[in-house]
């Protein structure tokens, strides 16, 4: 008796400094990403530079004889060149273009009530059907002055936060780059050792990170590759025709693009119809042409190719995780919304791999488990992992 209360007194201190120390690495875990709260979204898009660079880095390592530092350099290096060089100038004409178009605005050189004077003179139809749901041009018409005054205010003090503000871009983007070197170099380990640490079975941890790469690099890919080019014709569109602040006209389109509804038509479709209006007939035909058939070409066809495919998730669901995201993390979300919504379904789909089908065993009935669109259980390591390992010297 007096051994089993011993080896029960054991028990129960062992439980006691299990429970401790899992407390502690929580508390732990806690105030640290607490700490480095402000730096999370920096963190995360020097992983996912990492993941989008990583085979650029790969080919360059061989092509060095494996010295991991130099690869890691000249590819952080390319980014720069390539990638956030132009970002910077493309920014700073925008800001130009956003204070120029403000005043603009202010100076009253725009007529934002063109398209009122045109039902009030060809389309009095129109006006009365409107007057019996209760509403009026003249309502409408100070709504729109309102809506584009807002719209030049929020231009204005977007390029001045920006001014003001160029300091700390400078700094997060000089720790995104900072990081993207680390990622580069160490990505491999630190993931090999995430994998090893965490207490959920090796397989299901590379499968998410597997899934995370696959996501983020499938719709920052896709998306921005969509977008970019919708944006370019656009603006370039805009540019011809004589479309005052065409670039930021295109750069409007390009972040409109990123909805997988809607998106750029929300631009051109309102030019084209001022266009019209205007009597500016083969503006308008341009417009038209070139948004319905090029623009919405690129859209229906890569964006399928790019993202649908990889993510392997409903166009419905990539919708509402983009306009998730985007309302939670800013632009970010764009990438984060996605691919959180991928974690959650593989999460589900591995639960209902492993726990749903045993549990109706039990009960002596006969499930078949849903199908898991990644990689099985027992399987090897996916050859997708977030940040694979290097190739061998």
């Amino acid at each position: 008796m007096r051994n089993m209360g011993t080896e029960s007194s054991r028990q129960l201190a062992r439980r006691v400094k299990r429970n401790i120390f899992f407390l502690l690495v929580a508390l732990t875990t806690i105030g640290f990403f607490g700490l480095i709260g402000p730096f999370l979204l920096t963190c995360f898009w020097g992983a996912v530079l990492a993941i989008i660079f990583f085979g650029v880095y790969r080919k360059l390592r061989v092509w060095l004889g494996g010295r991991d530092g130099l690869a890691a350099g000249l590819t952080t290096l390319l980014v720069v060149l390539f990638v956030l060089v132009p970002l910077a100038l493309l920014t700073l004409a925008l800001v130009e273009q956003a204070i120029a178009v403000y005043n603009d605005i202010q100076a009253g050189n725009f007529n934002t009530e063109i398209i009122f004077d045109f039902v009030d003179d060809n389309l009095p139809r129109v006006a009365s059907a409107l007057s019996e749901f209760g509403v009026s041009t003249d309502d409408l018409r100070t709504n729109l002055n309102e809506t584009v005054g807002q719209a030049g205010q929020y231009a204005a003090n977007w390029a001045l936060a920006f001014g003001s503000g160029l300091l700390n871009t400078i700094i997060q983007f000089t720790l995104v780059i900072y990081l993207l070197y680390f990622f580069l170099v160490d990505g491999w380990k630190i993931e090999r050792a995430l994998v090893h640490t965490i207490p959920m079975g090796d397989n299901r941890e590379r499968t998410l990170f597997a899934r995370f790469a696959l996501v983020a690099r499938a719709t920052l890919k896709g998306t921005l590759i969509v977008a970019f080019v919708q944006g370019a014709i656009g603006g370039i569109m805009f540019a011809f025709l004589g479309i005052p602040a065409a670039l930021l006209w295109g750069v409007a389109m390009m972040l409109l693009a990123l909805l997988p509804v809607g998106g750029s038509a929300i631009i051109w479709v309102p030019a084209a119809i001022i266009m019209f209006i205007q009597g500016d007939i083969t503006s308008g035909i341009i417009i038209v042409v070139v948004g319905a058939l090029i623009i919405g070409l690129v859209d229906n066809l890569l964006r399928p190719l790019l993202v649908g495919r990889d993510t392997q998730m409903p166009d419905y669901l990539v919708l509402i995780s983009t306009l998730g995201g985007i309302a939670m993390f800013g632009l970010s979300g764009f990438v984060i919304g996605p691919t959180l919504a991928a974690l959650f379904i593989t999460v589900w789909e591995m639960m209902g791999r492993d726990y749903g089908g045993q549990r109706a065993l039990m009960e002596g009935h006969t499930v078949q488990a849903p199908a898991v669109k990644g990689p099985p259980a027992a399987a090897t390591p996916p050859p997708t992992s977030a940040v694979p390992d290097p190739p061998h010297q």
